[in-house]
């Protein structure tokens, strides 16, 4: 047999395994984080339609709301102004991302730091946030935040940190997570607008709101979403139409797509008064283990995301949800800043490939990317393997600079254009 065979039979072999070992993996942590839904009426808080909605699960990022509803509170109380800046601690930088890569000893307005939680879920923004509203201990501030979510009701939850990185002890339900977007919504309607923020720029750089559906489903104004491994993808929604506003929380979601669609057709029915879709997977649901059996929703997107889920468990964006989807094994490429200048996010990935030795010799290219508010520029270096961009990534966070390794991309998007090298 000849030995080009032998290796281009491994290699089916291996991508074949691969993708089989995903669709293990990811069946097994459907089983863990059951899915899970509820659609509410924010104005009434009448519930419209739910499926499992008291099934304990990890709140990833949803966490971070509650970091949000005292921050408000304390905007509300006059203990801090939009403009008090609060001091970043050694931990608060150590956050994994995503974040806005703050300097330890430094300092950032309120402002910032609710926009960088907003659009990025930035970690160190949220941590800051909490050791500033707490006495410098996030220990303190989750205590705060478990007893605040107590007294809204919200009795099934508990919160362990600030940001919603990973924690045994943070858990909540889809139910109280309804009840606590809700009470943003009621209790703090002057700043409820910042959930609609849809990109925010710090220090140079342009962070887009992960809730995708704010660009695609009429009438999405918030709130949040978020992803560990052990949750799924969660996402907690509000939209408002014919001035009925709705609430929705989706939990234990497959895909960040599929969690989007999951909560684009609960609300459409709950808008329509049609039953929700949902309806199908209780009617479905073996009625002996309603708690540990893998729904039907899930079993239909395995295989599809298996491929996905590979390419992108490595990469810190996915934990963001942003990745872009994967069809095929491709070269990797790392994200340095998004601007609102094409010429600017030129210079800025040559100048970032110039101090990182990984990425020195790869192309750099200007994606264009499009909002309501006009053209954002991100500033990529492509072609590169694994090792590469996250050596490339750190040797630029090391430098307080900004950086996102984005997984394996086959192609990119025809408003590309690379920049002179």
């Amino acid at each position: 047999m000849k030995i080009g065979v032998v290796r281009a039979g491994f290699a089916t072999f291996v991508a074949v395994s691969l993708v089989l070992s995903a669709i293990v993996a990811l069946a097994g942590r459907a089983s863990a984080a059951q899915y899970s839904s509820i659609v509410i009426d924010a104005q009434t808080g009448q519930v419209l339609s739910e499926y499992n909605a008291d099934s304990p699960n990890y709140p990833a990022s949803l966490t971070k709301m509650m970091t949000l509803y005292l921050t408000f509170e304390a905007l509300q109380h006059h203990q801090i102004t939009l403009d008090t800046r609060l001091p970043v601690s050694a931990h608060a930088a150590s956050m994994e991302p995503t974040k806005l890569n703050l300097v330890a000893g430094t300092t950032v307005a309120v402002h910032d730091l609710i926009l960088g939680v907003v659009t990025q879920s930035a970690n160190d923004a949220a941590v800051v946030l909490g050791e500033g509203l707490a006495g410098g201990s996030e220990a303190a501030f989750a205590e705060r935040m478990t007893e605040t979510a107590r007294a809204m009701g919200m009795s099934r939850t508990n919160f362990a940190n600030a940001s919603g990185l990973p924690n045994p002890n943070n858990l909540t339900t889809a139910r109280d997570l309804s009840t606590l977007a809700r009470r943003l919504y009621i209790d703090f309607p002057q700043d409820y607008h910042y959930f609609a923020t849809e990109d925010f720029t710090y220090h140079g750089v342009t962070y887009a709101n992960h809730n995708h559906l704010m660009n695609s489903f009429a009438g999405m104004d918030g709130i949040k979403t978020g992803f560990i491994h052990a949750s799924g993808f969660n996402l907690a929604a509000s939209a408002v139409r014919n001035n009925r506003r709705l609430i929705g929380v989706v939990m234990g979601g497959v895909s960040a797509h599929a969690r989007d669609m999951k909560m684009a057709s609960l609300l459409n029915a709950a808008f329509d008064g049609r039953p929700s879709p949902d309806l199908l997977l209780a009617a479905n649901q073996p009625k002996a283990r309603p708690t540990t059996t893998t729904n039907r929703f899930t079993m239909h997107l395995l295989a599809r995301n298996a491929v996905h889920t590979l390419a992108t468990t490595l990469s810190p964006i996915s934990r963001a949800e942003a990745a872009t989807p994967v069809r095929e094994p491709a070269r990797w490429t790392i994200q340095v800043g998004a601007y609102r200048a094409h010429a600017t996010a030129a210079r800025a990935g040559t100048e970032a490939r110039a101090h990182a030795p990984a990425a020195h010799g790869k192309p750099v290219v200007v994606v264009t990317t499009r909002s309501h508010h006009g053209a954002v520029y991100n500033a990529r270096i492509i072609d590169l393997t694994p090792t590469e961009a996250h050596a490339a990534c750190d040797t630029l966070h090391r430098e307080h600079r900004a950086c996102a390794v984005l997984g394996p991309t086959l192609k990119l998007a025809a408003a590309v254009k690379r920049p002179a090298a």
